[in-house]
């Protein structure tokens, strides 16, 4: 409560203080030649164009109907702009520039820009609408949660906002704090190195096909697969050497004094920040047996809302490319994500199935026989990754082929005869050419990407995102999500930031079979409860991973 209102006194004493500059954000008005009287647009301009120059000295600008994105450094040297390009393009451009009255000019030989500037009033209020719109988020993702309540009257209120307050402290951290700050991008780093030790061994199998091809699928089969197998190995290794428990029990320490959960399921939800849904069930499987429902529904919330460190990796390798400083970015948000999931998890799961009987308050962590030295322990982790980076790959090529083929019925053949192709495609502005099951999902669940603070340009894609992941899976989201931003189709890179805590989740219907495959092995009599706690683990990994998308949004 302290911070919303140092919050608001900033923007009040902001909003007297203001004065003219070029810092901030301008909208685009035309582009036209010197010489034409007229003024005549000689590139497209439409609402969603803008050019935003920040205060740390970077620059993005988007031209939308010519898909122009663009990115870099701005600095001005005796009255001369100048744009030092990240992309499209590695260049320098330099422009002489006029304001008046809110009116910016740039000139760049015969060719005038010419913006008006969005209002520092307007900014503000933007500022203070995005902390209302991510409040009525959050209200809207506990009365969905609420509805959804097993037992509505046992619900431990107390732990609900604690675990908000956990998650908030950690965004605010992470994102805001220096030094918390550095040491994920300290992580990041270490991910990013991981990327590069798998790529010399990809480069002696593969040779050539993953230095010449930059297509997505050479990207993807001898690049990001093979991610998966290296971390795989890595992660058993680390577990080998108790590493990995070490560190788990510290988070698992932390959560059961914070938010009073069993011995079990601290242990479990810290898990679940580094290992998959069916290997942190691993570090409980002797608590399994005899958990309450409240506990199992959280140990598969828990699975549900995070992601496992193989597939992590891969997706800073997929988002960031060959980019360091792309890959650097992703990583930073997806680690952040991993780990305020967690709570989010948890909040979830006691509002849907609230523990209402005595639990285990153990939190020791039994060994686990991962191999009889470093080598066996190397051998079963690659093993595993192999498993799972076929499994990923194959998912990958069946559920692309179906929507391919739904996309061939919906639109070759309902869409013509019912004409709404050609509807669809002037309502969007050719962003979507007819019907299709992106352009469903995308209108299905754009409301609620809104209240997660997506701009309402962007709400649609991230909704059609947010649907692929939870109706398919998070690798055909996170595929659409790196094609979407190659193609500069967002209009702020906050949309991509908030769609990549969203996707950051094993929560989709497939997980659902996956768990009670996996679990129920280590548990056979909880099979049954598994299989009716499915539908319930669903609805709380995916409202965590939009928990945690709001705050990041309010934050950021």
């Amino acid at each position: 409560m302290k911070n919303i209102w140092i919050s608001l006194l900033i923007i009040i004493n902001s909003t007297i203080g203001f004065s003219q500059t070029i810092e901030g954000k301008w909208k685009f008005q035309k582009i036209y030649n010197t010489s034409d009287s007229t003024e005549r647009n000689v590139k497209p301009v439409s609402d969603k164009d803008f050019m935003l120059l920040k205060n740390n000295g970077s620059f993005i600008y988007n031209l939308n109907k010519i898909k122009l994105f663009a990115e870099g450094k701005w600095e001005i040297e005796n009255n001369i702009l100048i744009l030092q390009y990240k992309s499209p393009n590695d260049t320098t451009r330099k422009y002489k520039f006029e304001i008046t009255n809110n009116e910016l000019i740039l000139q760049e030989a015969d060719i005038l820009f010419k913006f008006n500037k969005v209002s520092e009033n307007n900014t503000q209020s933007f500022y203070l609408n995005k902390i209302l719109r991510g409040v009525l988020g959050l209200i809207t993702l506990i009365i969905i949660a609420f509805a959804f309540s097993k037992r509505k009257n046992n619900i431990d209120w107390n732990l609900v906002w604690k675990g908000l307050l956990i998650q908030f402290v950690f965004a605010f951290c992470i994102l805001k704090i220096p030094i918390i700050h550095d040491t994920f991008e300290w992580l990041s780093l270490i991910f990013i190195t991981i990327l590069n030790f798998t790529r010399e061994g990809s480069i002696f199998l593969f040779g050539g096909f993953i230095e010449d091809i930059d297509s997505y699928g050479y990207i993807f089969a001898f690049q990001v697969l093979p991610t998966i197998v290296f971390f795989s190995a890595l992660t058993s290794l680390l577990f080998y050497y108790k590493i990995l428990q070490r560190i788990i029990y510290v988070f698992a320490f932390f959560m059961k004094k914070t938010l009073n959960l069993s011995g079990p399921e601290s242990l479990a939800a810290a898990g679940n920040i580094f290992l998959g849904q069916t290997e942190s069930p691993l570090l409980v499987k002797p608590y399994i047996n005899n958990m309450t429902t409240s506990e199992l529904l959280c140990l598969m919330s828990g699975g549900m809302a995070t992601i496992a460190g193989g597939v992590l990796a891969a997706y800073i390798g997929f988002l960031g490319g060959n980019d360091p400083q792309s890959q650097l970015f992703f990583a930073k948000h997806l680690l952040a994500a991993s780990v305020m999931s967690a709570p989010a998890a948890v909040i979830c799961a006691k509002i849907l199935m609230p523990e209402n009987e005595k639990v285990n308050q153990n939190i020791d962590i039994p060994k686990e026989d991962i191999g009889k030295n470093a080598l066996e322990a190397i051998s079963i982790g690659t093993t595993q990754g192999l498993k799972l980076a076929v499994n990923v790959g194959a998912m990958l090529l069946v559920f692309i082929a179906f929507i391919s083929m739904t996309n061939y019925f919906l639109e070759n053949f309902l869409g013509d005869i019912t004409g709404i192709n050609k509807t669809i495609n002037n309502i969007t502005e050719g962003q979507y050419s007819g019907l299709s099951l992106e352009f469903i999902l995308g209108y299905i669940f754009a409301p609620l990407t809104w209240l997660m603070g997506v701009c309402k340009e962007d709400m649609i894609l991230v909704g059609q995102l947010l649907g692929e992941k939870t109706i398919l899976n998070e690798f055909v989201a996170y595929v659409s999500l790196g094609e979407m931003k190659n193609n500069f189709q967002f209009t702020e890179e906050k949309s991509i930031i908030i769609a990549t805590y969203i996707l950051c989740g094993f929560a989709n219907f497939a997980s659902i079979g996956i768990q009670i495959g996996g679990i129920g092995v280590l548990a056979p009599k909880r099979r049954t409860d598994l299989s009716k706690l499915g539908i319930l683990a669903l609805i709380a990994g995916t409202l965590a991973s939009l928990f945690t998308a709001i705050i990041v949004s309010i934050i950021i």
